[in-house]
């Protein structure tokens, strides 16, 4: 009752009130500074089209949704919505402003070969002679169509060779896509099991595994959000005798080569603001995959896998995410070398970064509080224009873990943190800069006592 008499009074006041009912149609939509990505790719982006009739008072936020697609192209440092009205505002030009990334690059390596950063620098003593080193290249853009193509040649302690192509659209209605790639890689020194919950290396002059994969993926985007992926891959990889002898579970009985074709597929729906680092939205990850697909492979395993995460802007500069993860694999025994559980990539409970738990199932559950302390853009003029936009944004988070994994034979690890309740709490500051870079450095307390610093860079192409 009071808003209605409040609108009344304004009405009588003779102040204007917006007219929600009042729209414009679209009469063109320019593109400016795309000088290398062809047109449809960003057009595919766009819900608006020339000829639609919107609202006026809801354009901002459609070409804010809009703008956002365009941005997780990753094909651009800047983009901006200018509308331009005509005189009786019944029609509106879009002009779409854009500064493209640099997209080729030919970066050196120089790297850890642990899990992580602080693997390496806790429990390996900081040992450099565990260095991988040689060169990236990569073009983001190569026939401007968002097409990649990346190249590896990494030496030093684990030597690999990659390469890899992706092309997004195959066809007229922008849809269907395909990857395909291989790898090769030998190690002279690798992790022949997990004890007491750490990777047990085996060292070796000598090469101890090589490794070679090659797969093929067609994709399917529905529209704007949603992706379905198959991936088909053929893996071949052999050891010395000398890792079976230290790990009769590695391979399982005496044959020293593993062969096997894997299917796997993947659908993805992501409807978060910036996919680099976001703020509100969600995404959901399914992925279901089975490894020995034909009557001759040596693997039998199948697994399912899954992810939600949430991110809500609370308000002012807060901000807050969670998500879960959870994995089933089956059956309970398999080769150590097929064996994943918590501690790679994210599937992890914070505090417990320089573990690896062996098992069948897990659930991690994951929570942040973000507190944004700054975000701008410098401009630096005497840089070349890819590089002379520089976002810089530094958060405060506080985050709370649980998981629990599932350890069907706890006896091949001595394992002490599977099948019980694992919880992490801790601070941390995360600093996202320009080119999809993440800096994080955490302060984590874990429910075995144990508080330490760990740092990580995260990466996205």
């Amino acid at each position: 009752m009071w808003i209605v008499l409040g609108f009344l009074l304004m009405s009588r006041s003779g102040v204007a009130l917006p007219d929600s009912t009042k729209t414009a149609v679209i009469r063109h939509i320019f593109l400016e500074g795309n000088h290398k990505t062809r047109a449809g790719i960003i057009m595919r982006e766009l819900a608006v089209k020339s000829g639609d009739t919107v609202r006026v008072h809801e354009l901002a936020d459609i070409l804010e949704v809009d703008r956002r697609k365009v941005v997780n192209t990753n094909l651009f440092v800047t983009v901006q919505f200018d509308p331009e009205f005509t005189g009786d505002s019944s029609q509106v030009d879009l002009r779409l402003k854009l500064r493209e990334r640099w997209y080729i690059f030919g970066l050196p390596v120089f790297q850890l070969a642990d899990r992580n950063f602080n693997e390496w620098w806790y429990d390996r003593n900081r040992d450099f002679s565990r260095i991988t080193y040689g060169l990236y290249g990569s073009h983001n853009n190569v026939s401007g169509r968002n097409d990649k193509l990346k190249v590896l040649v990494e030496l030093g302690f684990v030597p690999k060779y990659e390469i890899s192509y992706s092309f997004p659209y195959l066809d007229r209605g922008m849809k269907l896509g395909l990857t395909a790639g291989a790898s090769y890689s030998t190690n002279k020194s690798l992790a022949v099991r997990t004890w007491n919950d750490k990777l047990d290396f085996l060292p070796g002059e000598s090469v101890n595994r090589r490794r070679f994969y090659f797969f093929i993926s067609p994709s399917y985007r529905s529209k704007f959000y949603g992706y379905h992926m198959l991936d088909v891959r053929w893996v071949n990889a052999t050891v010395s005798d000398t890792v079976l002898i230290r790990n009769p579970h590695y391979l399982f009985g005496d044959d020293t080569r593993q062969r096997f074709f894997q299917f796997t597929y993947t659908y993805s729906y992501n409807k978060r603001d910036i996919g680099q680092y976001p703020l509100r939205g969600y995404n959901v990850v399914f992925q279901a995959s089975k490894r020995g697909v034909l009557p001759g492979d040596d693997v039998n395993q199948g697994y399912l896998y899954g992810v939600y995460r949430h991110f809500l802007p609370l308000g002012g500069r807060f901000f807050f995410n969670s998500g879960v993860r959870l994995r089933a694999s089956f059956p309970a025994r398999v080769p150590y070398l097929n064996m994943v559980g918590l501690g790679y990539r994210l599937d992890l409970v914070r505090g417990y970064e320089l573990y690896v738990i062996d098992g069948q199932h897990y659930g991690v559950l994951q929570n942040e509080l973000k507190f944004r302390l700054f975000d701008v853009v410098k401009t630096i003029k005497w840089l070349p224009r890819q590089f002379g936009t520089v976002p810089v944004a530094l958060y405060l988070n506080a985050f709370a873990d649980a998981g629990y994994i599932s350890n069907k034979v706890p006896e091949w690890s001595n394992s002490r943190l599977s099948n019980r309740l694992l919880a992490g709490t801790g601070l941390g500051l995360d600093l996202v800069t320009f080119y999809n870079l993440v800096y994080r450095l955490n302060y984590s307390f874990s429910a075995e006592g144990e508080r330490r610093l760990f740092f990580s860079v995260a990466r996205e192409f």
